[in-house]
Protein backbone atom coordinates (compact mmCIF):
# COMPACT_ATOMS: atom_id res chain seq x y z
CA UNK A 1 0.00 0.00 0.00
CA UNK A 2 1.42 3.37 -1.01
CA UNK A 3 1.60 6.16 1.49
CA UNK A 4 -0.04 9.39 0.42
CA UNK A 5 2.41 12.17 -0.38
CA UNK A 6 0.08 14.70 1.24
CA UNK A 7 0.64 13.18 4.68
CA UNK A 8 4.36 13.98 4.59
CA UNK A 9 5.89 17.44 4.61
CA UNK A 10 9.31 18.45 3.45
CA UNK A 11 11.73 20.08 5.91
CA UNK A 12 11.22 23.43 4.16
CA UNK A 13 7.46 23.16 4.62
CA UNK A 14 7.91 22.32 8.30
CA UNK A 15 10.12 25.38 8.75
CA UNK A 16 7.57 27.56 6.99
CA UNK A 17 4.77 26.18 9.18
CA UNK A 18 6.85 26.93 12.26
CA UNK A 19 7.57 30.47 11.13
CA UNK A 20 3.87 31.05 10.47
CA UNK A 21 3.01 30.10 14.06
CA UNK A 22 3.30 32.21 17.17
CA UNK A 23 6.68 32.47 18.85
CA UNK A 24 7.10 30.96 22.28
CA UNK A 25 7.66 32.96 25.45
CA UNK A 26 11.27 31.76 25.62
CA UNK A 27 11.90 33.23 22.16
CA UNK A 28 10.43 36.57 23.18
CA UNK A 29 12.43 36.68 26.41
CA UNK A 30 15.62 35.84 24.51
CA UNK A 31 14.89 38.50 21.88
CA UNK A 32 14.21 41.18 24.52
CA UNK A 33 17.37 40.29 26.45
CA UNK A 34 19.49 40.44 23.30
CA UNK A 35 17.86 43.71 22.25
CA UNK A 36 18.68 45.19 25.64
CA UNK A 37 22.32 44.08 25.38
CA UNK A 38 22.62 45.44 21.85
CA UNK A 39 21.23 48.80 22.99
CA UNK A 40 23.75 48.87 25.85
CA UNK A 41 26.63 48.09 23.49
CA UNK A 42 25.49 50.68 20.94
CA UNK A 43 25.25 53.25 23.73
CA UNK A 44 28.79 52.44 24.92
CA UNK A 45 30.20 52.68 21.38
CA UNK A 46 28.43 55.99 20.77
CA UNK A 47 29.82 57.35 24.02
CA UNK A 48 33.34 56.25 23.08
CA UNK A 49 33.33 57.46 19.47
CA UNK A 50 31.10 60.51 19.67
CA UNK A 51 31.16 61.83 23.21
CA UNK A 52 34.64 60.82 24.42
CA UNK A 53 36.36 64.02 23.29
CA UNK A 54 33.74 66.33 24.80
CA UNK A 55 33.66 64.40 28.06
CA UNK A 56 37.47 64.33 28.24
CA UNK A 57 37.59 68.08 27.60
CA UNK A 58 35.13 68.98 30.38
CA UNK A 59 36.83 66.62 32.82
CA UNK A 60 40.27 68.01 31.92
CA UNK A 61 39.19 71.62 32.49
CA UNK A 62 37.78 70.71 35.90
CA UNK A 63 41.01 68.86 36.74
CA UNK A 64 43.16 71.86 35.70
CA UNK A 65 41.24 74.11 38.09
CA UNK A 66 41.77 71.69 40.98
CA UNK A 67 45.50 71.27 40.23
CA UNK A 68 45.90 75.05 40.01
CA UNK A 69 44.54 75.38 43.54
CA UNK A 70 47.09 72.80 44.75
CA UNK A 71 49.93 74.74 43.10
CA UNK A 72 48.78 78.04 44.59
CA UNK A 73 48.51 76.51 48.08
CA UNK A 74 52.06 75.09 47.80
CA UNK A 75 53.57 78.32 46.44
CA UNK A 76 56.25 79.76 48.73
CA UNK A 77 56.55 76.53 50.76
CA UNK A 78 59.38 73.94 50.74
CA UNK A 79 57.03 71.54 48.93
CA UNK A 80 56.55 73.91 45.99
CA UNK A 81 59.03 72.27 43.62
CA UNK A 82 57.95 68.71 44.41
CA UNK A 83 54.25 69.61 44.03
CA UNK A 84 54.80 71.29 40.66
CA UNK A 85 56.88 68.42 39.28
CA UNK A 86 54.32 65.82 40.45
CA UNK A 87 51.34 67.69 38.98
CA UNK A 88 53.13 68.32 35.66
CA UNK A 89 54.13 64.66 35.36
CA UNK A 90 50.77 63.16 36.32
CA UNK A 91 48.72 65.45 34.06
CA UNK A 92 51.12 66.08 31.12
CA UNK A 93 51.23 69.82 31.86
CA UNK A 94 53.59 72.73 31.42
CA UNK A 95 53.57 74.90 34.55
CA UNK A 96 55.12 78.41 34.64
CA UNK A 97 55.05 80.89 37.52
CA UNK A 98 56.20 84.47 36.78
CA UNK A 99 56.58 87.67 38.73
CA UNK A 100 54.80 90.99 38.09
CA UNK A 101 57.12 91.81 35.16
CA UNK A 102 56.84 88.37 33.53
CA UNK A 103 60.16 86.99 34.73
CA UNK A 104 59.97 83.22 35.37
CA UNK A 105 60.20 82.23 39.00
CA UNK A 106 59.79 78.48 38.38
CA UNK A 107 58.69 76.17 35.60
CA UNK A 108 57.98 72.49 34.99
CA UNK A 109 57.42 71.20 31.46
CA UNK A 110 56.04 67.73 30.66
CA UNK A 111 54.87 68.63 27.11
CA UNK A 112 58.39 68.92 25.72
CA UNK A 113 59.13 71.14 22.77
CA UNK A 114 55.46 71.17 21.77
CA UNK A 115 54.62 73.56 24.64
CA UNK A 116 53.89 77.11 23.60
CA UNK A 117 54.62 78.47 27.08
CA UNK A 118 57.98 76.70 27.21
CA UNK A 119 58.77 77.94 23.71
CA UNK A 120 58.05 81.50 24.88
CA UNK A 121 60.42 81.02 27.81
CA UNK A 122 63.18 79.68 25.56
CA UNK A 123 62.75 82.67 23.24
CA UNK A 124 63.23 85.16 26.06
CA UNK A 125 59.52 85.65 26.79
CA UNK A 126 57.64 86.74 23.77
CA UNK A 127 54.64 88.94 23.94
CA UNK A 128 52.34 85.89 24.32
CA UNK A 129 52.71 85.63 28.09
CA UNK A 130 52.35 89.38 28.36
CA UNK A 131 49.06 89.21 26.42
CA UNK A 132 47.80 86.43 28.67
CA UNK A 133 48.63 88.53 31.73
CA UNK A 134 46.74 91.53 30.33
CA UNK A 135 43.65 89.33 29.63
CA UNK A 136 43.88 88.01 33.18
CA UNK A 137 43.91 91.55 34.56
CA UNK A 138 40.74 92.32 32.61
CA UNK A 139 38.91 89.20 33.83
CA UNK A 140 36.36 89.64 36.60
CA UNK A 141 37.58 86.47 38.29
CA UNK A 142 41.07 85.73 39.44
CA UNK A 143 41.54 83.29 36.56
CA UNK A 144 41.46 83.29 32.77
CA UNK A 145 41.43 80.44 30.24
CA UNK A 146 42.09 80.31 26.51
CA UNK A 147 41.91 77.35 24.11
CA UNK A 148 43.76 76.96 20.78
CA UNK A 149 44.74 74.37 18.20
CA UNK A 150 48.26 73.00 18.55
CA UNK A 151 49.22 72.07 15.00
CA UNK A 152 52.28 70.12 16.05
CA UNK A 153 50.31 67.95 18.50
CA UNK A 154 47.22 67.98 16.26
CA UNK A 155 45.08 68.54 19.34
CA UNK A 156 43.34 71.29 21.23
CA UNK A 157 45.13 72.85 24.19
CA UNK A 158 44.14 75.11 27.03
CA UNK A 159 46.15 77.68 28.94
CA UNK A 160 44.93 78.46 32.41
CA UNK A 161 46.03 81.75 34.01
CA UNK A 162 45.55 82.73 37.67
CA UNK A 163 46.84 85.27 40.18
CA UNK A 164 48.74 84.02 43.19
CA UNK A 165 48.11 85.84 46.46
CA UNK A 166 50.45 84.78 49.23
CA UNK A 167 50.86 86.85 52.38
CA UNK A 168 54.48 85.85 52.93
CA UNK A 169 55.52 86.52 49.29
CA UNK A 170 57.22 89.92 48.65
CA UNK A 171 55.37 90.54 45.36
CA UNK A 172 52.46 89.44 43.19
CA UNK A 173 52.95 86.20 41.18
CA UNK A 174 51.13 84.69 38.23
CA UNK A 175 50.44 81.05 37.36
CA UNK A 176 50.26 79.72 33.79
CA UNK A 177 49.26 76.10 33.07
CA UNK A 178 49.25 74.55 29.61
CA UNK A 179 47.89 71.09 28.75
CA UNK A 180 45.94 69.26 26.07
CA UNK A 181 42.17 68.95 26.48
CA UNK A 182 41.71 66.05 24.04
CA UNK A 183 42.82 62.46 24.58
CA UNK A 184 45.97 61.62 22.71
CA UNK A 185 45.85 58.96 19.99
CA UNK A 186 47.51 56.20 22.01
CA UNK A 187 44.97 56.54 24.79
CA UNK A 188 42.04 56.48 22.37
CA UNK A 189 43.48 53.46 20.57
CA UNK A 190 43.90 51.51 23.82
CA UNK A 191 40.36 52.36 24.97
CA UNK A 192 38.82 51.34 21.66
CA UNK A 193 40.78 48.09 21.43
CA UNK A 194 39.66 47.27 24.94
CA UNK A 195 36.08 48.13 23.97
CA UNK A 196 36.17 45.55 21.16
CA UNK A 197 37.16 42.80 23.60
CA UNK A 198 34.52 43.99 26.10
CA UNK A 199 31.88 43.90 23.37
CA UNK A 200 32.75 40.35 22.31
CA UNK A 201 32.81 39.05 25.89
CA UNK A 202 29.62 40.88 26.83
CA UNK A 203 27.78 39.63 23.73
CA UNK A 204 28.77 36.02 24.42
CA UNK A 205 27.71 36.33 28.05
CA UNK A 206 24.45 37.94 26.94
CA UNK A 207 23.64 35.01 24.65
CA UNK A 208 24.32 32.47 27.39
CA UNK A 209 22.45 34.37 30.11
CA UNK A 210 19.48 35.24 27.87
CA UNK A 211 19.09 31.60 26.82
CA UNK A 212 19.23 30.53 30.47
CA UNK A 213 16.70 33.17 31.56
CA UNK A 214 14.31 32.48 28.66
CA UNK A 215 14.43 28.75 29.34
CA UNK A 216 13.85 29.26 33.05
CA UNK A 217 10.96 31.64 32.45
CA UNK A 218 9.32 29.42 29.83
CA UNK A 219 9.74 26.11 31.69
CA UNK A 220 6.86 26.64 34.21
CA UNK A 221 4.57 27.90 31.42
CA UNK A 222 5.42 24.90 29.24
CA UNK A 223 4.76 22.58 32.17
CA UNK A 224 1.41 24.26 32.86
CA UNK A 225 0.52 24.01 29.17
CA UNK A 226 1.32 20.30 29.12
CA UNK A 227 -0.85 19.75 32.19
CA UNK A 228 -3.63 21.90 30.70
CA UNK A 229 -3.57 19.77 27.55
CA UNK A 230 -4.15 16.65 29.66
CA UNK A 231 -6.93 18.47 31.49
CA UNK A 232 -8.50 19.48 28.18
CA UNK A 233 -8.49 15.83 27.13
CA UNK A 234 -10.67 14.99 30.12
CA UNK A 235 -8.17 14.06 32.83
CA UNK A 236 -9.63 15.77 35.92
CA UNK A 237 -7.00 14.29 38.25
CA UNK A 238 -4.23 16.57 37.01
CA UNK A 239 -2.43 18.96 39.34
CA UNK A 240 -0.94 22.19 38.03
CA UNK A 241 2.51 23.09 39.35
CA UNK A 242 3.99 26.53 38.72
CA UNK A 243 7.33 26.36 40.46
CA UNK A 244 9.83 29.00 39.39
CA UNK A 245 8.30 32.38 40.12
CA UNK A 246 5.32 33.93 41.86
CA UNK A 247 3.12 34.60 38.81
CA UNK A 248 3.41 30.97 37.66
CA UNK A 249 2.51 29.75 41.15
CA UNK A 250 -0.52 32.05 41.24
CA UNK A 251 -1.60 30.82 37.81
CA UNK A 252 -1.19 27.22 38.93
CA UNK A 253 -3.34 27.92 42.00
CA UNK A 254 -6.10 29.47 39.87
CA UNK A 255 -5.99 26.56 37.44
CA UNK A 256 -6.14 24.02 40.28
CA UNK A 257 -9.20 25.82 41.63
CA UNK A 258 -10.71 25.68 38.15
CA UNK A 259 -9.96 21.94 37.95
CA UNK A 260 -11.73 21.40 41.26
CA UNK A 261 -14.73 23.42 40.10
CA UNK A 262 -14.89 21.58 36.78
CA UNK A 263 -14.57 18.25 38.59
CA UNK A 264 -17.48 19.24 40.84
CA UNK A 265 -19.51 20.32 37.80
CA UNK A 266 -18.69 17.04 36.07
CA UNK A 267 -19.71 15.03 39.12
CA UNK A 268 -22.84 17.15 39.46
CA UNK A 269 -23.63 16.64 35.78
CA UNK A 270 -23.38 12.88 36.21
CA UNK A 271 -25.60 13.04 39.28
CA UNK A 272 -27.98 15.34 37.43
CA UNK A 273 -28.29 12.99 34.49
CA UNK A 274 -28.74 10.01 36.79
CA UNK A 275 -31.32 11.72 39.00
CA UNK A 276 -33.24 13.35 36.16
CA UNK A 277 -33.33 10.12 34.22
CA UNK A 278 -34.56 8.35 37.35
CA UNK A 279 -37.20 10.99 38.12
CA UNK A 280 -38.37 10.98 34.51
CA UNK A 281 -38.30 7.22 34.10
CA UNK A 282 -40.53 6.47 37.10
CA UNK A 283 -43.53 8.66 36.15
CA UNK A 284 -43.18 7.79 32.46
CA UNK A 285 -43.19 4.09 33.34
CA UNK A 286 -46.24 4.64 35.52
CA UNK A 287 -48.05 6.59 32.79
CA UNK A 288 -47.33 3.91 30.22
CA UNK A 289 -48.28 1.05 32.57
CA UNK A 290 -51.59 2.58 33.61
CA UNK A 291 -52.41 3.59 30.05
CA UNK A 292 -51.91 -0.02 29.00
CA UNK A 293 -54.07 -1.16 31.94
CA UNK A 294 -56.85 1.14 30.80
CA UNK A 295 -56.54 -0.20 27.27
CA UNK A 296 -56.38 -3.87 28.21
CA UNK A 297 -58.24 -4.24 31.53
CA UNK A 298 -60.19 -1.30 32.92
CA UNK A 299 -61.44 0.40 29.80
CA UNK A 300 -64.97 -0.87 30.41
CA UNK A 301 -64.86 -0.50 34.21
CA UNK A 302 -65.59 3.15 35.09
CA UNK A 303 -64.30 2.88 38.69
CA UNK A 304 -61.01 1.21 37.81
CA UNK A 305 -60.62 3.39 34.77
CA UNK A 306 -60.99 6.57 36.84
CA UNK A 307 -58.44 5.32 39.39
CA UNK A 308 -55.95 4.55 36.65
CA UNK A 309 -56.57 7.86 34.93
CA UNK A 310 -55.98 9.67 38.24
CA UNK A 311 -52.61 7.95 38.61
CA UNK A 312 -51.69 9.09 35.10
CA UNK A 313 -52.74 12.64 35.98
CA UNK A 314 -50.69 12.59 39.23
CA UNK A 315 -47.59 11.31 37.43
CA UNK A 316 -48.04 13.92 34.71
CA UNK A 317 -48.21 16.58 37.43
CA UNK A 318 -44.92 15.26 38.82
CA UNK A 319 -43.34 15.55 35.38
CA UNK A 320 -44.72 19.05 34.99
CA UNK A 321 -43.38 20.10 38.41
CA UNK A 322 -39.94 18.68 37.56
CA UNK A 323 -39.76 20.56 34.26
CA UNK A 324 -41.05 23.77 35.83
CA UNK A 325 -38.51 23.55 38.62
CA UNK A 326 -35.68 22.96 36.14
CA UNK A 327 -36.75 25.98 34.09
CA UNK A 328 -37.09 28.15 37.18
CA UNK A 329 -33.67 27.10 38.51
CA UNK A 330 -32.03 27.77 35.14
CA UNK A 331 -33.63 31.20 35.04
CA UNK A 332 -32.44 31.99 38.55
CA UNK A 333 -28.89 30.83 37.85
CA UNK A 334 -28.71 32.85 34.62
CA UNK A 335 -29.54 36.05 36.52
CA UNK A 336 -32.64 36.80 34.45
CA UNK A 337 -35.04 36.65 37.38
CA UNK A 338 -36.43 40.06 38.35
CA UNK A 339 -37.51 40.55 41.96
CA UNK A 340 -40.71 42.34 42.90
CA UNK A 341 -39.62 43.84 46.23
CA UNK A 342 -42.35 44.80 48.68
CA UNK A 343 -42.80 45.46 52.39
CA UNK A 344 -44.87 42.88 54.28
CA UNK A 345 -45.30 41.26 57.67
CA UNK A 346 -43.01 38.25 58.06
CA UNK A 347 -45.22 36.77 60.79
CA UNK A 348 -48.31 36.88 58.60
CA UNK A 349 -46.38 35.36 55.71
CA UNK A 350 -45.32 32.33 57.79
CA UNK A 351 -48.81 31.93 59.24
CA UNK A 352 -50.18 31.90 55.70
CA UNK A 353 -47.70 29.18 54.74
CA UNK A 354 -48.71 27.10 57.76
CA UNK A 355 -52.35 26.98 56.63
CA UNK A 356 -51.34 24.89 53.63
CA UNK A 357 -50.13 22.09 55.89
CA UNK A 358 -53.23 21.68 58.06
CA UNK A 359 -54.34 18.64 56.09
CA UNK A 360 -50.84 17.08 56.29
CA UNK A 361 -50.75 17.70 60.04
CA UNK A 362 -54.20 16.18 60.61
CA UNK A 363 -53.83 13.13 58.33
CA UNK A 364 -50.19 12.18 59.01
CA UNK A 365 -49.83 13.26 62.62
CA UNK A 366 -47.06 15.84 62.19
CA UNK A 367 -46.23 18.04 65.19
CA UNK A 368 -45.62 21.24 63.26
CA UNK A 369 -45.64 24.60 65.08
CA UNK A 370 -44.62 28.17 64.38
CA UNK A 371 -42.81 30.01 67.19
CA UNK A 372 -43.07 33.71 66.35
CA UNK A 373 -41.16 36.65 67.74
CA UNK A 374 -42.34 40.27 67.73
CA UNK A 375 -43.81 40.94 64.31
CA UNK A 376 -41.69 42.96 61.89
CA UNK A 377 -42.05 44.29 58.39
CA UNK A 378 -39.39 43.14 55.94
CA UNK A 379 -38.56 43.98 52.32
CA UNK A 380 -38.38 41.12 49.82
CA UNK A 381 -40.21 39.48 46.94
CA UNK A 382 -43.16 37.93 48.85
CA UNK A 383 -43.82 35.19 46.27
CA UNK A 384 -40.18 34.11 46.13
CA UNK A 385 -39.81 34.21 49.91
CA UNK A 386 -43.00 32.16 50.20
CA UNK A 387 -41.35 29.60 47.91
CA UNK A 388 -38.25 29.45 50.15
CA UNK A 389 -40.31 28.89 53.31
CA UNK A 390 -42.46 26.31 51.54
CA UNK A 391 -39.40 24.36 50.29
CA UNK A 392 -37.70 24.46 53.71
CA UNK A 393 -40.85 23.03 55.35
CA UNK A 394 -41.24 20.39 52.62
CA UNK A 395 -37.62 19.38 53.15
CA UNK A 396 -38.27 19.05 56.90
CA UNK A 397 -41.32 16.87 56.21
CA UNK A 398 -39.29 14.63 53.89
CA UNK A 399 -36.45 14.08 56.36
CA UNK A 400 -38.04 14.37 59.79
CA UNK A 401 -37.82 11.46 62.19
CA UNK A 402 -40.47 9.08 63.49
CA UNK A 403 -41.64 11.69 66.03
CA UNK A 404 -42.49 14.00 63.10
CA UNK A 405 -41.63 17.12 65.07
CA UNK A 406 -41.05 20.26 63.00
CA UNK A 407 -40.50 23.78 64.36
CA UNK A 408 -40.56 27.02 62.43
CA UNK A 409 -38.98 29.86 64.42
CA UNK A 410 -38.82 33.62 63.96
CA UNK A 411 -35.83 35.12 65.82
CA UNK A 412 -35.48 38.90 65.79
CA UNK A 413 -32.02 40.45 66.13
CA UNK A 414 -30.95 44.07 66.10
CA UNK A 415 -30.10 44.02 62.38
CA UNK A 416 -32.12 41.16 60.91
CA UNK A 417 -35.01 38.71 61.18
CA UNK A 418 -33.85 35.10 61.25
CA UNK A 419 -36.15 32.29 60.09
CA UNK A 420 -35.29 28.72 61.12
CA UNK A 421 -36.96 25.42 60.11
CA UNK A 422 -35.90 22.49 62.32
CA UNK A 423 -36.64 18.77 61.96
CA UNK A 424 -35.74 15.84 64.24
CA UNK A 425 -34.46 13.53 61.51
CA UNK A 426 -31.20 11.62 61.19
CA UNK A 427 -29.15 14.76 60.55
CA UNK A 428 -26.37 15.42 58.03
CA UNK A 429 -22.68 14.62 58.44
CA UNK A 430 -20.22 17.54 58.47
CA UNK A 431 -18.54 16.56 55.20
CA UNK A 432 -21.90 16.57 53.40
CA UNK A 433 -23.22 19.89 54.74
CA UNK A 434 -21.62 22.02 51.96
CA UNK A 435 -23.43 19.93 49.31
CA UNK A 436 -27.01 20.01 50.57
CA UNK A 437 -27.91 23.09 48.50
CA UNK A 438 -26.58 21.56 45.25
CA UNK A 439 -29.16 20.61 42.68
CA UNK A 440 -30.13 16.93 42.76
CA UNK A 441 -27.85 16.23 45.68
CA UNK A 442 -29.25 13.51 47.96
CA UNK A 443 -27.68 11.66 50.83
CA UNK A 444 -27.62 8.00 49.84
CA UNK A 445 -27.89 6.96 53.50
CA UNK A 446 -31.21 8.76 54.00
CA UNK A 447 -34.46 7.53 52.55
CA UNK A 448 -37.11 10.17 52.11
CA UNK A 449 -40.72 9.69 53.08
CA UNK A 450 -41.97 11.93 50.27
CA UNK A 451 -40.64 11.94 46.74
CA UNK A 452 -39.78 15.37 45.30
CA UNK A 453 -37.96 16.82 42.32
CA UNK A 454 -34.66 17.21 44.18
CA UNK A 455 -34.41 20.90 43.19
CA UNK A 456 -36.13 22.60 46.12
CA UNK A 457 -33.04 23.56 48.15
CA UNK A 458 -31.13 24.57 44.99
CA UNK A 459 -33.99 26.92 44.10
CA UNK A 460 -33.97 28.30 47.66
CA UNK A 461 -30.25 28.99 47.40
CA UNK A 462 -30.62 30.94 44.15
CA UNK A 463 -33.60 32.95 45.42
CA UNK A 464 -31.75 33.91 48.62
CA UNK A 465 -28.62 34.78 46.63
CA UNK A 466 -30.71 37.07 44.41
CA UNK A 467 -31.94 38.83 47.56
CA UNK A 468 -28.40 38.90 49.08
CA UNK A 469 -29.84 37.19 52.18
CA UNK A 470 -27.49 35.09 54.34
CA UNK A 471 -28.52 31.44 54.60
CA UNK A 472 -27.20 28.10 55.70
CA UNK A 473 -27.74 24.86 57.55
CA UNK A 474 -26.53 23.37 60.79
CA UNK A 475 -26.93 19.73 61.62
CA UNK A 476 -25.75 16.99 63.92
CA UNK A 477 -26.10 13.33 63.09
CA UNK A 478 -28.91 11.74 65.09
CA UNK A 479 -30.33 15.09 66.25
CA UNK A 480 -31.89 16.58 63.13
CA UNK A 481 -31.13 19.62 60.98
CA UNK A 482 -31.95 23.32 60.98
CA UNK A 483 -32.18 25.32 57.75
CA UNK A 484 -32.14 29.09 58.18
CA UNK A 485 -31.99 32.42 56.38
CA UNK A 486 -31.86 36.05 57.52
CA UNK A 487 -33.69 39.11 56.22
CA UNK A 488 -31.73 42.30 56.97
CA UNK A 489 -33.76 45.10 58.55
CA UNK A 490 -33.62 48.55 57.01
Amino acid sequence: MKRSSKSRKSPIQLVRDTLKGKRGINTYVWMYCMLFVILVLVTIWLLQYVCLSNYYRSAKISSISQEANRIIQAYGTPEQGHTNRTIAYENSMCIVITDEDGNPLTSENNLGSYSRLYDDIENNYSMYIYKLKNELMKASDNCYTVTFENDELDAKEIIYCAKIYVDEAPEQAYLFIECTIEPIDSTVKIIREQLIFVTIILFELAVIISVFISTRVARPIAKLTKTARRFGEGDFNVKFEGQGYREAEQLAKVLNDAVNDVRKVSDLRKDLIGNVSHDLRTPLTMVKAYAEMIRDLSGDNPVKRNEHIQVIIDEADRLSNLVNNLLELSKLESGNMELDLKKFSIGEKIEDCMTRYQLVIEQNGYDMKFEPDEDREVTADPDKLDQVIYNFINNAINYTGDNKVIRIKQINTEKAVRIEVTDNGKGISKELLPKVFDRYYRDAKVKRDVVGTGLGLAICKEILKCHNFPFGVRSEEGKGSTFWFEIPCE
